[in-house]
């Protein structure tokens, strides 16, 4: 990117956006390989089940309302590696199983603005389940323009008024992360910050990660009056910034709220918005702000402007429920935009019980803590706190040293519960590349516990994913594994590869000379 060394920008257009564009078309599905991009937090079974009982609850009021027929379309912004949608997908599945009513059939459909991305999704392994019952789809998506949804798997369009039930939008880690405008309230008025950005130089031989890390931001102001103006279409949430806000800076969402309004004209019957960020949205929080700065992490990303998402579209007649209490790491707001919004009661009721009473912010506030007391915890601590998040792999990761420290002294009724969560853990697990080998990992536990036929079934697909690395203490456990189900050739296989790997291993040239013997 050659440019001069200094140029001056409207927040909305200046160079960060197109950089943070460039991020994600070059890095594509790898940029949330081990949490280069923060995924974590939006992505686990536990904020996956707490979407899924929402929109339970929103299935159910339609339900209720006499709407069966048609079907409810799910769409996810920014769907990222894909691991969300996985974990939302597979407890909604279960959820409609275990409940056995009617409700109206409900299509999910993941966008993205990177198409390798979207491509990306359409070949996982773990969807490909929900594609074949026709649950799930794919759409490319530009926030900032995009009018109509063209589905890849089943070649449709989804254009304006095109559906009949209420859209339903997840916006996770969305809104911090598409343009924004910014605005400086003072003295009763609003004005621009236009930002003065400063190139390193040599920049062209910059990656856009690198770019970002040395770009310098300053800001100065200049008087705006056309957000002042009657017909400015947000003039209503401007003048109470006007009244009640001083010396404060305003992260305005104009490309999230219009988003919105094109994704709001595809259905005749309004939306249901789910999402969560790094988002206030009382306004006290905007008090006497200072700018912005940019949360950098390959990319980069803001605070997003949930009051004035909750403001303007409660003038419209929405019902908005946000926590009552401030939230630590992720806010998560729930937005009901449709005909008589308090009507829908299950969706309410999910939400109190998901979000308010204990949600997915409280949950990995306690997540943290507890990762710091793994090594004083107990099995039966160990495996509710495992079961409270959902069998999440990433606890389960960084509790297997603590686990098997306790084998020796767990009863029967722990270690089966503890095999049953293993398998859990299994069935819903994304696969993406991560710095751990989940397959591994529990193949050696359950070989400590002594359950060699799961542990053997592990083992080899942990050796499966990467037979190139595969250490020596795999195929001795496989080796193990098999003389205790008495399938001798296969161990004599598994042995003979480990004598490849390290000839001097003595208890394996022991046991291949045993059973040499014998023949």
């Amino acid at each position: 990117m050659t440019t001069q060394n200094k140029q001056s920008y409207r927040f909305s257009e200046a160079p960060i956006w197109d950089l943070q564009r460039e991020y994600y078309e070059q890095k594509g599905m790898k940029a949330w390989n081990n949490d280069q991009v923060p995924q974590y937090i939006t992505s686990n079974p536990m904020i996956a089940a707490a979407y899924a009982e929402m929109i339970f609850g929103f299935l159910q009021d339609r339900a209720n309302k006499g709407h069966l027929a048609e079907p409810v379309v799910i769409v996810e912004l920014g769907a990222g590696a894909g691991r969300f949608a996985y974990h939302l997908l597979h407890e909604l599945r279960q959820l409609l199983d275990y409940a056995g009513i009617p409700l109206p059939p409900f299509r999910y459909v993941m966008t993205d603005l990177v198409m390798d991305n979207v491509l990306g999704w359409k070949k996982h392994p773990a969807l490909q389940s929900f594609i074949a019952e026709g649950l799930l789809d794919f759409a490319q998506f530009d926030a900032v323009q995009a009018t109509d949804l063209l589905l890849v798997v089943s070649g449709t369009t989804i254009s304006q008024g095109d559906l009949q039930q209420p859209i339903i939008v997840i916006a996770n880690y969305f809104f911090d992360v598409i343009p924004q405008e910014l605005i400086y309230v003072g003295d009763g008025h609003i004005h621009e910050a236009d930002v003065y950005v400063e190139y390193p130089e040599d920049n062209d031989s910059l990656s856009p990660a690198e770019m970002l890390s040395q770009l310098k931001l300053r800001y100065e102001y200049r008087q705006a009056p056309e957000y002042e103006q009657e017909n400015y279409p947000y003039r209503d949430i401007i003048s109470v910034y006007q009244e009640q806000l001083e010396d404060s800076h305003i992260l305005f969402p104009v490309a999230g709220l219009t988003c919105m309004e094109r994704l709001n004209a595809l259905s005749r019957e309004g939306f249901l918005l789910i999402t969560a960020d790094k988002g206030d949205h009382l306004l006290d929080h905007w008090k006497f702000a200072e700018p912005p700065q940019l949360v950098l992490h390959g990319c980069f990303s803001l605070t997003a402007n949930y009051h004035a998402l909750q403001y303007v579209f409660e003038q419209q007649g929405a019902l908005t429920l946000f926590p009552e209490q401030n939230y630590n790491n992720i806010n998560v707001g729930c937005i009901v935009h449709t005909d008589q919004p308090m009507s829908y009661t299950n969706t309410r009721l999910a939400y109190r019980r998901n979000i308010e009473q204990f949600g997915p912010d409280e949950f990995f506030s306690v997540k943290e803590w507890i990762e710091h007391q793994i090594g004083s915890m107990g099995l039966p601590q160990i495996l509710s706190f495992w079961r409270l998040g959902g069998y999440d792999a990433e606890f389960f990761i960084q509790s297997t040293t603590r686990i098997s420290s306790l084998l020796a002294e767990a009863n029967d009724d722990e270690l089966q519960d503890l095999v049953r969560g293993i398998e859990l853990m299994w069935s819903s697990f994304y696969v993406m590349e991560q710095r751990y080998d989940l397959a591994l990992d529990s193949g050696l536990l359950l070989f400590e516990m002594s359950e060699y036929e799961q542990s053997k079934r592990f083992l080899e697909i942990s050796v499966g994913q990467d037979p190139d690395e595969v250490v020596s203490t795999v195929f001795y456990c496989l080796a193990i594994c098999c003389f205790e189900l008495e399938l001798e050739e296969e161990a004599l296989g598994f042995l003979r590869k480990l004598v490849e790997l390290e000839p001097d291993h003595e208890e394996a040239l022991a046991l291949l000379s045993q059973y040499e013997e014998q023949r």
